[in-house]
Protein backbone atom coordinates (compact mmCIF):
# COMPACT_ATOMS: atom_id res chain seq x y z
CA UNK A 1 0.00 0.00 0.00
CA UNK A 2 1.03 3.59 -0.54
CA UNK A 3 2.45 5.74 2.25
CA UNK A 4 0.29 8.61 1.03
CA UNK A 5 -2.86 6.73 1.95
CA UNK A 6 -1.82 6.24 5.56
CA UNK A 7 -0.62 9.86 5.79
CA UNK A 8 -4.00 11.00 4.54
CA UNK A 9 -5.77 8.76 7.09
CA UNK A 10 -3.79 10.46 9.88
CA UNK A 11 -4.83 13.79 8.37
CA UNK A 12 -8.48 12.74 8.48
CA UNK A 13 -8.16 11.78 12.13
CA UNK A 14 -6.40 15.03 13.08
CA UNK A 15 -8.89 17.23 11.26
CA UNK A 16 -11.77 15.26 12.74
CA UNK A 17 -10.40 16.12 16.19
CA UNK A 18 -10.13 19.77 15.15
CA UNK A 19 -13.72 19.64 13.93
CA UNK A 20 -14.81 18.12 17.26
CA UNK A 21 -13.01 20.87 19.18
CA UNK A 22 -14.49 23.65 17.07
CA UNK A 23 -17.95 22.12 17.38
CA UNK A 24 -17.57 21.97 21.17
CA UNK A 25 -16.52 25.63 21.27
CA UNK A 26 -19.51 26.69 19.21
CA UNK A 27 -21.85 24.56 21.31
CA UNK A 28 -20.61 26.37 24.45
CA UNK A 29 -20.75 29.88 23.02
CA UNK A 30 -23.26 30.83 25.75
CA UNK A 31 -21.89 28.66 28.58
CA UNK A 32 -20.99 30.78 31.62
CA UNK A 33 -17.26 30.71 32.34
CA UNK A 34 -16.43 28.45 29.37
CA UNK A 35 -12.91 28.72 27.96
CA UNK A 36 -12.10 28.19 24.27
CA UNK A 37 -10.03 25.17 23.26
CA UNK A 38 -7.69 24.98 20.28
CA UNK A 39 -6.01 22.05 18.51
CA UNK A 40 -2.29 21.98 17.75
CA UNK A 41 -0.94 19.57 15.11
CA UNK A 42 2.57 18.21 14.63
CA UNK A 43 4.25 15.84 12.20
CA UNK A 44 4.64 12.16 12.95
CA UNK A 45 7.73 10.09 12.20
CA UNK A 46 9.46 10.45 8.84
CA UNK A 47 11.04 7.76 6.69
CA UNK A 48 14.62 8.52 5.58
CA UNK A 49 15.12 7.59 1.92
CA UNK A 50 18.65 8.86 1.77
CA UNK A 51 20.89 10.14 4.51
CA UNK A 52 22.73 13.42 4.21
CA UNK A 53 26.46 13.72 3.73
CA UNK A 54 28.84 16.47 4.74
CA UNK A 55 31.18 18.21 2.27
CA UNK A 56 34.73 17.02 1.77
CA UNK A 57 37.75 18.10 -0.26
CA UNK A 58 36.38 16.74 -3.52
CA UNK A 59 32.56 16.96 -3.26
CA UNK A 60 29.94 19.13 -1.73
CA UNK A 61 27.55 17.88 0.91
CA UNK A 62 24.06 16.49 0.31
CA UNK A 63 20.90 16.89 2.35
CA UNK A 64 18.92 13.94 3.62
CA UNK A 65 15.83 12.85 1.68
CA UNK A 66 12.91 12.19 4.03
CA UNK A 67 9.27 11.35 3.49
CA UNK A 68 6.77 12.37 6.14
CA UNK A 69 4.36 9.75 7.40
CA UNK A 70 1.48 12.01 8.36
CA UNK A 71 0.22 14.27 11.12
CA UNK A 72 -0.80 13.79 14.71
CA UNK A 73 -2.47 15.81 17.45
CA UNK A 74 0.20 17.57 19.56
CA UNK A 75 -2.10 19.23 22.09
CA UNK A 76 -5.52 20.66 22.78
CA UNK A 77 -4.83 24.00 24.50
CA UNK A 78 -7.26 26.05 26.55
CA UNK A 79 -7.49 29.83 26.27
CA UNK A 80 -8.08 31.15 29.81
CA UNK A 81 -8.44 34.75 28.63
CA UNK A 82 -11.05 36.96 30.31
CA UNK A 83 -14.60 36.61 29.02
CA UNK A 84 -16.95 39.55 28.63
CA UNK A 85 -19.29 40.73 31.37
CA UNK A 86 -22.94 39.72 31.45
CA UNK A 87 -24.87 41.84 33.92
CA UNK A 88 -27.64 39.89 35.64
CA UNK A 89 -28.50 41.94 38.74
CA UNK A 90 -28.77 38.70 40.69
CA UNK A 91 -27.14 38.87 44.13
CA UNK A 92 -25.73 35.34 43.88
CA UNK A 93 -24.03 35.82 40.51
CA UNK A 94 -20.31 36.56 40.91
CA UNK A 95 -17.74 37.37 38.26
CA UNK A 96 -13.96 37.19 38.58
CA UNK A 97 -11.94 39.96 36.93
CA UNK A 98 -8.50 38.34 36.90
CA UNK A 99 -6.85 34.93 36.83
CA UNK A 100 -8.53 33.30 39.82
CA UNK A 101 -10.91 30.35 40.07
CA UNK A 102 -13.71 29.78 42.56
CA UNK A 103 -12.95 26.87 44.85
CA UNK A 104 -15.68 24.24 45.26
CA UNK A 105 -15.97 20.81 46.78
CA UNK A 106 -17.81 17.76 45.49
CA UNK A 107 -17.77 14.44 47.30
CA UNK A 108 -14.56 15.32 49.11
CA UNK A 109 -12.77 16.40 45.90
CA UNK A 110 -11.68 20.00 45.50
CA UNK A 111 -12.64 21.51 42.15
CA UNK A 112 -12.15 24.90 40.52
CA UNK A 113 -14.46 26.90 38.26
CA UNK A 114 -14.92 30.29 36.63
CA UNK A 115 -18.71 29.91 36.54
CA UNK A 116 -20.00 32.06 39.40
CA UNK A 117 -23.74 31.43 39.26
CA UNK A 118 -24.50 30.23 42.79
CA UNK A 119 -27.52 29.43 44.88
CA UNK A 120 -28.34 28.04 48.33
CA UNK A 121 -29.20 24.52 49.38
CA UNK A 122 -31.62 23.58 52.15
CA UNK A 123 -28.94 24.06 54.80
CA UNK A 124 -28.12 27.59 53.66
CA UNK A 125 -24.82 26.56 52.06
CA UNK A 126 -23.64 28.35 48.95
CA UNK A 127 -23.53 25.90 46.03
CA UNK A 128 -22.91 25.86 42.28
CA UNK A 129 -25.62 25.01 39.76
CA UNK A 130 -24.63 21.33 39.89
CA UNK A 131 -24.53 21.15 43.70
CA UNK A 132 -20.82 21.64 44.45
CA UNK A 133 -20.26 23.55 47.71
CA UNK A 134 -18.47 26.87 47.42
CA UNK A 135 -15.41 27.14 49.67
CA UNK A 136 -14.09 30.05 51.71
CA UNK A 137 -13.60 31.22 55.27
CA UNK A 138 -16.42 31.85 57.75
CA UNK A 139 -16.26 34.80 60.16
CA UNK A 140 -16.18 34.32 63.93
CA UNK A 141 -18.72 35.84 66.32
CA UNK A 142 -17.08 39.25 66.08
CA UNK A 143 -17.03 39.29 62.27
CA UNK A 144 -13.30 38.56 62.02
CA UNK A 145 -12.15 36.40 59.08
CA UNK A 146 -8.90 34.44 59.11
CA UNK A 147 -7.93 33.88 55.46
CA UNK A 148 -4.94 31.87 56.62
CA UNK A 149 -7.16 29.27 58.24
CA UNK A 150 -8.75 26.13 56.84
CA UNK A 151 -11.33 26.58 54.10
CA UNK A 152 -14.88 25.38 54.73
CA UNK A 153 -18.33 25.44 53.17
CA UNK A 154 -19.70 28.99 52.99
CA UNK A 155 -23.07 29.30 54.66
CA UNK A 156 -25.54 32.19 54.79
CA UNK A 157 -28.64 31.63 56.88
CA UNK A 158 -31.44 34.15 56.52
CA UNK A 159 -32.97 34.92 59.89
CA UNK A 160 -29.76 34.04 61.76
CA UNK A 161 -29.74 35.87 65.09
CA UNK A 162 -27.27 38.61 65.97
CA UNK A 163 -27.17 38.96 69.78
CA UNK A 164 -27.27 42.46 71.29
CA UNK A 165 -24.12 44.36 72.15
CA UNK A 166 -23.80 46.85 74.97
CA UNK A 167 -22.43 50.27 74.07
CA UNK A 168 -18.88 50.87 75.24
CA UNK A 169 -18.01 54.02 73.29
CA UNK A 170 -19.78 57.04 71.81
CA UNK A 171 -18.08 59.46 69.43
CA UNK A 172 -19.14 63.10 69.68
CA UNK A 173 -18.44 65.70 67.01
CA UNK A 174 -18.90 69.35 65.94
CA UNK A 175 -19.12 72.36 68.26
CA UNK A 176 -20.25 73.56 71.68
CA UNK A 177 -21.53 77.04 70.79
CA UNK A 178 -20.05 79.78 72.98
CA UNK A 179 -21.96 82.92 73.99
CA UNK A 180 -19.19 85.53 74.56
CA UNK A 181 -20.86 87.33 77.48
CA UNK A 182 -22.68 84.44 79.16
CA UNK A 183 -21.94 83.52 82.78
CA UNK A 184 -23.33 81.03 85.29
CA UNK A 185 -25.90 83.65 86.38
CA UNK A 186 -26.96 84.82 82.93
CA UNK A 187 -30.65 85.02 82.18
CA UNK A 188 -31.33 83.04 80.15
CA UNK A 189 -28.21 80.88 80.60
CA UNK A 190 -26.35 79.55 77.54
CA UNK A 191 -27.38 75.88 77.49
CA UNK A 192 -26.50 73.36 74.76
CA UNK A 193 -28.24 69.96 74.84
CA UNK A 194 -26.84 67.02 72.87
CA UNK A 195 -28.72 63.75 72.75
CA UNK A 196 -27.29 60.24 72.53
CA UNK A 197 -28.72 56.74 72.34
CA UNK A 198 -26.86 53.75 73.81
CA UNK A 199 -27.70 50.10 74.50
CA UNK A 200 -27.28 47.97 77.60
CA UNK A 201 -26.25 44.28 77.69
CA UNK A 202 -29.86 43.19 77.05
CA UNK A 203 -30.03 45.33 73.92
CA UNK A 204 -32.42 47.77 75.56
CA UNK A 205 -32.23 51.29 74.17
CA UNK A 206 -31.18 54.03 76.61
CA UNK A 207 -31.64 57.69 75.72
CA UNK A 208 -29.62 60.33 77.50
CA UNK A 209 -29.00 64.05 77.43
CA UNK A 210 -25.61 65.74 77.59
CA UNK A 211 -26.45 69.22 78.85
CA UNK A 212 -23.70 71.85 78.52
CA UNK A 213 -24.21 75.02 80.59
CA UNK A 214 -21.75 77.85 80.02
CA UNK A 215 -20.17 79.29 83.18
CA UNK A 216 -17.96 81.95 81.65
CA UNK A 217 -15.88 82.90 78.63
CA UNK A 218 -12.61 84.82 78.60
CA UNK A 219 -12.57 87.11 75.57
CA UNK A 220 -8.88 87.80 76.06
CA UNK A 221 -7.74 84.16 75.83
CA UNK A 222 -10.71 82.60 74.06
CA UNK A 223 -11.06 80.02 76.85
CA UNK A 224 -14.55 79.00 78.00
CA UNK A 225 -15.78 77.08 81.03
CA UNK A 226 -18.81 74.81 81.26
CA UNK A 227 -20.71 72.35 83.39
CA UNK A 228 -21.63 69.08 81.66
CA UNK A 229 -24.56 67.10 83.08
CA UNK A 230 -25.22 63.55 81.80
CA UNK A 231 -28.77 62.45 82.64
CA UNK A 232 -31.67 60.33 81.48
CA UNK A 233 -33.69 61.93 78.67
CA UNK A 234 -36.93 61.48 80.61
CA UNK A 235 -35.36 63.00 83.79
CA UNK A 236 -35.75 59.76 85.73
CA UNK A 237 -33.23 59.31 88.57
CA UNK A 238 -31.93 56.00 87.21
CA UNK A 239 -29.17 55.95 86.17
CA UNK A 240 -28.16 58.77 88.48
CA UNK A 241 -27.14 61.99 86.72
CA UNK A 242 -23.44 62.85 86.71
CA UNK A 243 -21.93 66.33 86.52
CA UNK A 244 -18.45 67.40 85.34
CA UNK A 245 -16.55 70.63 84.94
CA UNK A 246 -15.25 71.35 81.44
CA UNK A 247 -12.64 73.71 80.05
CA UNK A 248 -12.26 74.54 76.39
CA UNK A 249 -8.98 76.25 75.61
CA UNK A 250 -9.35 78.53 72.60
CA UNK A 251 -9.98 76.42 69.51
CA UNK A 252 -9.08 73.19 71.33
CA UNK A 253 -10.90 70.06 72.47
CA UNK A 254 -12.29 69.85 76.02
CA UNK A 255 -10.68 68.64 79.24
CA UNK A 256 -12.77 67.51 82.20
CA UNK A 257 -12.72 67.69 85.97
CA UNK A 258 -14.94 66.08 88.57
CA UNK A 259 -15.47 69.55 90.08
CA UNK A 260 -16.78 72.77 88.59
CA UNK A 261 -14.29 74.31 86.17
CA UNK A 262 -13.43 78.01 86.44
CA UNK A 263 -10.49 80.21 85.63
CA UNK A 264 -9.14 79.39 89.11
CA UNK A 265 -9.35 75.59 88.76
CA UNK A 266 -5.84 74.07 89.00
CA UNK A 267 -4.68 72.22 85.88
CA UNK A 268 -3.79 69.21 88.01
CA UNK A 269 -7.45 68.51 88.73
CA UNK A 270 -8.37 67.91 85.10
CA UNK A 271 -8.77 64.33 83.91
CA UNK A 272 -6.24 63.15 81.31
CA UNK A 273 -7.25 63.05 77.66
CA UNK A 274 -10.41 64.13 75.86
CA UNK A 275 -12.59 61.20 76.86
CA UNK A 276 -15.07 60.80 79.68
CA UNK A 277 -16.29 57.51 81.16
CA UNK A 278 -19.85 57.67 82.44
CA UNK A 279 -21.03 54.73 84.55
CA UNK A 280 -24.53 53.35 84.78
CA UNK A 281 -25.08 53.40 81.01
CA UNK A 282 -24.44 50.88 78.26
CA UNK A 283 -21.85 48.27 79.18
CA UNK A 284 -21.25 47.17 82.76
CA UNK A 285 -18.11 49.29 82.79
CA UNK A 286 -19.99 52.35 81.56
CA UNK A 287 -19.78 54.30 78.32
CA UNK A 288 -16.69 56.21 77.21
CA UNK A 289 -17.57 59.44 75.39
CA UNK A 290 -14.91 60.56 72.92
CA UNK A 291 -14.77 64.35 72.50
CA UNK A 292 -11.62 64.49 70.36
CA UNK A 293 -13.65 65.97 67.47
CA UNK A 294 -15.40 68.67 69.57
CA UNK A 295 -14.38 72.30 69.95
CA UNK A 296 -16.01 75.41 71.44
CA UNK A 297 -16.84 78.01 68.79
CA UNK A 298 -19.02 81.09 68.55
CA UNK A 299 -20.79 79.65 65.49
CA UNK A 300 -21.09 76.37 63.60
CA UNK A 301 -22.96 73.10 63.87
CA UNK A 302 -24.10 72.11 67.34
CA UNK A 303 -22.48 69.13 69.07
CA UNK A 304 -24.07 65.71 68.47
CA UNK A 305 -23.34 61.99 68.76
CA UNK A 306 -22.12 60.68 65.41
CA UNK A 307 -21.31 57.05 66.26
CA UNK A 308 -21.71 54.42 68.97
CA UNK A 309 -20.75 50.75 69.02
CA UNK A 310 -23.80 49.14 70.64
CA UNK A 311 -26.94 47.67 69.13
CA UNK A 312 -30.08 45.73 69.93
CA UNK A 313 -30.71 42.13 68.84
CA UNK A 314 -31.35 41.53 65.15
CA UNK A 315 -31.65 38.86 62.48
CA UNK A 316 -30.08 38.48 59.05
CA UNK A 317 -32.28 39.97 56.34
CA UNK A 318 -29.94 40.31 53.33
CA UNK A 319 -26.29 40.31 52.31
CA UNK A 320 -23.90 41.89 49.86
CA UNK A 321 -20.54 40.96 48.32
CA UNK A 322 -17.56 43.30 48.14
CA UNK A 323 -14.76 43.19 45.55
CA UNK A 324 -12.49 41.33 47.96
CA UNK A 325 -15.01 38.50 48.25
CA UNK A 326 -16.31 39.41 51.71
CA UNK A 327 -19.94 38.45 52.24
CA UNK A 328 -21.47 41.10 54.52
CA UNK A 329 -24.74 40.40 56.29
CA UNK A 330 -27.33 43.15 56.78
CA UNK A 331 -29.43 42.67 59.93
CA UNK A 332 -32.82 43.96 60.94
CA UNK A 333 -31.19 46.21 63.56
CA UNK A 334 -29.32 48.00 60.72
CA UNK A 335 -26.03 46.39 61.69
CA UNK A 336 -23.67 45.08 59.01
CA UNK A 337 -21.27 42.27 59.79
CA UNK A 338 -18.93 40.04 57.79
CA UNK A 339 -20.31 36.50 57.41
CA UNK A 340 -17.54 34.95 55.35
CA UNK A 341 -15.20 35.41 52.43
CA UNK A 342 -14.94 33.56 49.11
CA UNK A 343 -11.66 31.78 48.42
CA UNK A 344 -9.99 32.02 45.03
CA UNK A 345 -7.21 29.90 43.54
CA UNK A 346 -4.58 30.40 40.86
CA UNK A 347 -2.17 27.97 39.19
CA UNK A 348 1.28 28.31 37.66
CA UNK A 349 -0.06 26.47 34.59
CA UNK A 350 -3.85 26.56 34.35
CA UNK A 351 -3.66 24.81 30.98
CA UNK A 352 -2.53 21.72 32.90
CA UNK A 353 -5.85 21.48 34.76
CA UNK A 354 -8.09 18.49 34.05
CA UNK A 355 -11.52 19.37 32.69
CA UNK A 356 -14.03 17.49 34.85
CA UNK A 357 -17.15 18.66 33.01
CA UNK A 358 -19.77 21.02 34.43
CA UNK A 359 -17.30 23.86 33.72
CA UNK A 360 -15.11 22.60 36.57
CA UNK A 361 -11.45 21.67 36.69
CA UNK A 362 -9.30 19.48 38.90
CA UNK A 363 -5.58 19.71 39.62
CA UNK A 364 -3.51 17.92 36.96
CA UNK A 365 0.01 16.55 36.96
CA UNK A 366 1.29 19.63 35.11
CA UNK A 367 -0.95 22.37 36.55
CA UNK A 368 1.02 23.01 39.71
CA UNK A 369 -0.55 23.27 43.14
CA UNK A 370 -3.49 25.53 43.88
CA UNK A 371 -2.39 28.89 45.30
CA UNK A 372 -5.27 29.90 47.58
CA UNK A 373 -5.98 33.47 48.63
CA UNK A 374 -8.57 36.22 48.88
CA UNK A 375 -9.77 38.34 45.97
CA UNK A 376 -7.78 41.51 45.43
CA UNK A 377 -4.42 39.91 46.20
CA UNK A 378 -1.78 38.97 43.63
CA UNK A 379 -3.22 37.93 40.27
CA UNK A 380 -6.37 36.41 41.78
CA UNK A 381 -8.46 39.35 40.58
CA UNK A 382 -11.47 41.09 42.05
CA UNK A 383 -15.11 40.04 42.28
CA UNK A 384 -18.21 41.72 40.91
CA UNK A 385 -21.64 40.86 42.26
CA UNK A 386 -24.67 40.76 39.97
CA UNK A 387 -22.65 39.75 36.92
CA UNK A 388 -21.31 36.62 35.22
CA UNK A 389 -18.34 35.93 32.98
CA UNK A 390 -19.49 34.99 29.51
CA UNK A 391 -17.81 32.36 27.36
CA UNK A 392 -14.68 33.68 25.65
CA UNK A 393 -15.55 31.89 22.39
CA UNK A 394 -15.04 34.13 19.34
CA UNK A 395 -17.57 32.95 16.77
CA UNK A 396 -15.76 34.58 13.85
CA UNK A 397 -12.60 32.62 14.69
CA UNK A 398 -14.58 29.42 15.25
CA UNK A 399 -16.34 29.67 11.88
CA UNK A 400 -12.97 30.25 10.25
CA UNK A 401 -11.63 27.21 12.09
CA UNK A 402 -14.68 25.28 10.93
CA UNK A 403 -13.85 26.05 7.31
CA UNK A 404 -10.19 25.13 7.85
CA UNK A 405 -11.13 21.82 9.46
CA UNK A 406 -13.62 21.04 6.71
CA UNK A 407 -11.19 21.86 3.89
CA UNK A 408 -8.37 19.96 5.60
CA UNK A 409 -10.59 16.90 5.96
CA UNK A 410 -11.76 17.27 2.37
CA UNK A 411 -8.21 17.58 1.02
CA UNK A 412 -7.05 14.47 2.90
CA UNK A 413 -9.99 12.51 1.57
CA UNK A 414 -8.97 13.56 -1.95
CA UNK A 415 -5.46 12.16 -1.27
CA UNK A 416 -7.02 8.82 -0.35
CA UNK A 417 -9.10 8.90 -3.54
CA UNK A 418 -6.04 9.73 -5.64
CA UNK A 419 -4.00 7.00 -3.92
CA UNK A 420 -6.77 4.52 -4.64
CA UNK A 421 -6.72 5.48 -8.30
CA UNK A 422 -2.96 4.93 -8.40
CA UNK A 423 -3.43 1.45 -6.91
CA UNK A 424 -6.18 0.80 -9.45
CA UNK A 425 -3.82 1.78 -12.27
CA UNK A 426 -1.17 -0.54 -10.81
CA UNK A 427 -3.63 -3.45 -10.66
CA UNK A 428 -4.68 -2.75 -14.28
CA UNK A 429 -1.11 -3.24 -15.51
CA UNK A 430 -1.89 -6.96 -15.68
CA UNK A 431 -4.86 -7.71 -17.88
Amino acid sequence: MLRSMFSAISGLRAHQTKMDTVANNIANVNTVGFKTQNTVFETTLTQVLRTGRGPDDTEGGTNPAQVGLGVKLAAITTDFGQGKTQNTGRALDFMIQGDGFFVTKSGGQQLYTRAGSFTFDGAGKLITADGNRVQGWMADDTGRIDTGGTMEDLQVQYGAALPPRATTQVTMSRNVLVSPGATATSTPPNVIVAKSTVYNAAGTEQRLNLTWTQQSADPATGDSYWVLKVSNEDNSPTPAPETYGVKFAAGKVPVFTAEGATTATPASTYLPGNTLNVTGWGDTGGVTFDFAQVTAQAAGTAISAVDQDGYTAGSLSSFSLSEDGTITGVYTNNERRAIGKLALATFDNPSGLINMGNTSYAIGDNSGVALIGAAGTGSLGTLTSGALEMSNVDLSEEFTGLIIAQRGFQANSKVITASDELLQDLVNLKR
